[in-house]
């Protein structure tokens, strides 16, 4: 499942678990292509409280992630 961008406003409670859209890439740095999570983000995301988590959720949403066939 996937954040589509009608769902940038969509309270916490309403998102995926996790931003993942299954277009895995950090080639050239490391942001995902994909998701826009930092790899030490992707990392520990099972770990990461849900205060964490909707922290990184508002910064990549803010930023257009995310994104399918990036």
């Amino acid at each position: 499942m996937s954040a589509r961008p009608a769902d940038r406003g969509t309270p916490p409670a309403e998102r995926p678990d996790t931003p993942c859209v299954a277009v895995c890439s950090t080639t050239f740095d490391e942001i995902c292509r994909g998701c826009g999570r930092t790899v030490v983000e992707v990392a520990h995301w099972v770990s990461m409280t849900a205060e964490q988590k909707e922290v990184v959720w508002k910064r990549i949403l803010a930023q257009g992630y995310p994104r399918r066939n990036s």
